[in-house]
């Protein structure tokens, strides 16, 4: 969602309910963990009530303990987190599920899946990021493109039922590679379904037709 027009925010949820989009990607970032600044509480309680996609958020902060029960409040909530930004991510996961959310941890491309091997089996959801955390509109990094696979992997070694998202340069050429190498969900952005900050019903069906109906979609 940081890549819509915020002047078209309203067309942009119609053509995302009319699409039939699962979730609503909330990139929230402090500056810290990232250089940049992005979406907040405010902007997801204004979601939740303009539409019923429940919420997908990524939580690009440093100490995300702190912010996390923000977030948790949204009924049906996913909440993904980068495990190295936290000194308990154990913790964290537990606390994220009590509280009524779906946890999920994301993986930087710094850091190998196989770091993060013990907690696949706690989560819901492993977020593979296939560009650098941060901004919109960047190339892939090809050596993310086997963290999918890895992934896949550990979860079948583990008896594990985590669904793997894929997030960066979600485009038109890449999806059917990120499909392949094992993605279960796609993080759609400038690379794909938005054009000038705005959606086309349209974009989302050739995503559907692209994607041979095995991933859901996230906007």
């Amino acid at each position: 969602m940081m890549c819509a027009d915020p002047f078209a925010l309203g067309d942009v949820v119609d053509a995302f309910t009319a699409g039939g989009i699962e979730w609503l990607h909330i990139d929230v970032m402090d500056g810290r963990y990232v250089p940049n600044f992005t979406l907040g509480p405010d902007y997801c309680r204004a979601l939740t009530k303009a539409c019923s996609i429940p919420l997908d958020v990524h939580l690009m902060v440093e100490e995300p303990e702190r912010h996390v029960d923000l977030f948790t409040a949204f009924s049906g909530v996913r909440v993904s987190f980068h495990p190295e930004t936290v000194r308990q991510p154990v913790r964290l996961i537990e606390r994220i599920r009590e509280a009524g959310g779906s946890p999920g941890i994301a993986i930087d491309p710094a850091m190998t899946v196989d770091a993060c091997a013990h907690l696949l089996p706690l989560v819901d959801q492993v977020m593979i990021m296939t560009v650098n955390p941060g901004y919109a509109g960047q190339k892939l990094l090809p050596f993310c493109l086997p963290k999918l696979t890895r992934t896949r992997q550990l979860l079948d070694e583990a008896g594990a039922s985590a669904r793997i998202e894929v997030d960066g340069n979600v485009s038109w050429v890449n999806i059917p590679a990120m499909i392949q190498a094992g993605a279960d969900i796609l993080v759609a952005g400038t690379s794909s379904l938005f054009v000038n900050g705005r959606v086309e019903v349209a974009a989302i069906a050739r995503m559907r037709c692209l994607a041979a109906g095995k991933p859901e979609l996230v906007g």
